[in-house]
């Protein structure tokens, strides 16, 4: 059917209209793969963390202190176990030093303390005059050593107890450090949150999400059972930056334990543990970071952020953030709300994963 002059201008105009427009017939972008980024810098800005800079920062802080606190805690208690195991050794030590010398002046007194010029006066000839010389020699020699061994248990034995003296300070500084830093984490958790107990959207992950029975490999430690610090070395297999050891480590542990969904660690941000390659996002959904996260995926972030947790110790983790809460090493699961109401600041697409 042929158009008239008047129907043919409104087609013409139409079809520039939509041209210039794009007006409903481009086909809708795709959702972004990767958690939101920074939207805007500065220190009140979401940097892709879903809560402010100094947020993060406060957080980090204070978890890696509590952490080694705990840990400093945990090695003198060790250490005060070792001094009193060895405390017992040398008590059991002086009984008997302390007896034999008490026998050799015992002795002594019995058969009269001989001196050099009272050996030779009262010596019937020159050959009893050298065995009693000996003889008094020998006495001597056993009682020096004697005396020695006991001045050297007893030395030995205040200097542990002093070192275990040293333990129980030292253990109370770590305690009250750990005090210190769990409010300090809290505190600002309470401030950053709208409340103190946010909603879930439903049983979210908390203590009894579920969990994972496997026991992932311990981190690589210093001789003295401290981790070595470490900085943003090797090649990230997720993106085309650069993780800790550490961290790989950990993302390789939960992969061999049979968490295999798309996985993202480094990326550039004005704060946090991602620009540091020690932060990894691991998404609910197999091949990417979709909506909020329900079903089997929903049961994914759960079992994965309680793998973390139970291993926390031996890889070195410093907290985990899934739905809407954060599980710090010094106060367990808390809410962690003020996202930017997207499945990405929320995390509820993805665990969160903070390494030391």
């Amino acid at each position: 059917m042929r158009l008239d002059p008047v129907r043919r201008r409104l087609a013409t105009l139409l079809a520039v209209l939509v041209a210039t427009s794009g007006l409903a017939l481009v086909a809708p972008a795709a959702a972004t793969a990767a958690p939101r980024p920074l939207a805007a810098p500065g220190d009140s800005g979401d940097d892709g963390e879903g809560g402010s800079k100094s947020l993060v920062e406060q957080l980090e802080a204070a978890s890696k202190g509590f952490v080694e606190a705990k840990e400093a805690l945990d090695r003198s208690k060790k250490r005060q176990q070792e001094l009193v195991a060895k405390l017992k050794e040398i008590d059991t030590e002086l009984g008997p030093k302390q007896g034999a010398l008490d026998e050799i002046v015992r002795r002594s007194y019995r058969t009269g303390r001989l001196g050099p010029m009272t050996a030779l006066l009262t010596a019937d000839s020159t050959g009893s005059m050298l065995d009693r010389a000996q003889t008094l020699e020998t006495v001597a020699v056993k009682q020096d050593r004697a005396i020695r061994d006991l001045k050297d248990a007893r030395a030995r034995q205040e200097q542990a107890k002093l070192a275990i003296d040293a333990s129980i300070r030292d253990q109370q500084k770590q305690l009250t450090i750990m005090a210190k830093r769990k409010t300090q984490a809290e505190g600002a958790l309470k401030a950053h949150n709208a409340t103190t107990t946010a909603a879930d959207d439903g049983g979210g992950s908390g203590s009894t999400g579920g969990g994972s029975s496997s026991r992932a490999a311990a981190a690589p430690r210093n001789s003295d059972g401290s981790l070595p610090n470490e900085s943003c070395t090797v090649n990230d297999p997720t993106t085309t930056g650069c993780i800790t050891p550490r961290t790989l480590h950990a993302m390789k542990e939960a992969k061999a334990d049979g968490f295999t969904h798309f996985v993202a660690c480094f990326r550039h941000q004005n704060s946090g543990e991602h620009p540091q390659g020690r932060a990894c996002d691991f998404a609910a959904d197999r091949g990417g970071f979709g909506g909020i996260a329900s079903g089997s995926s929903r049961d994914y972030g759960n079992r994965l952020a309680n793998y973390f947790i139970n291993n926390a110790s031996r890889l070195g983790v410093l907290y985990v953030i899934w739905f809407r809460r954060i599980w710090l090493p010094s106060s367990g699961w808390k809410a962690y709300t003020r996202g930017n109401g997207d499945p990405s600041s929320d995390h509820t697409n993805h665990v969160h994963l903070s390494m030391r």
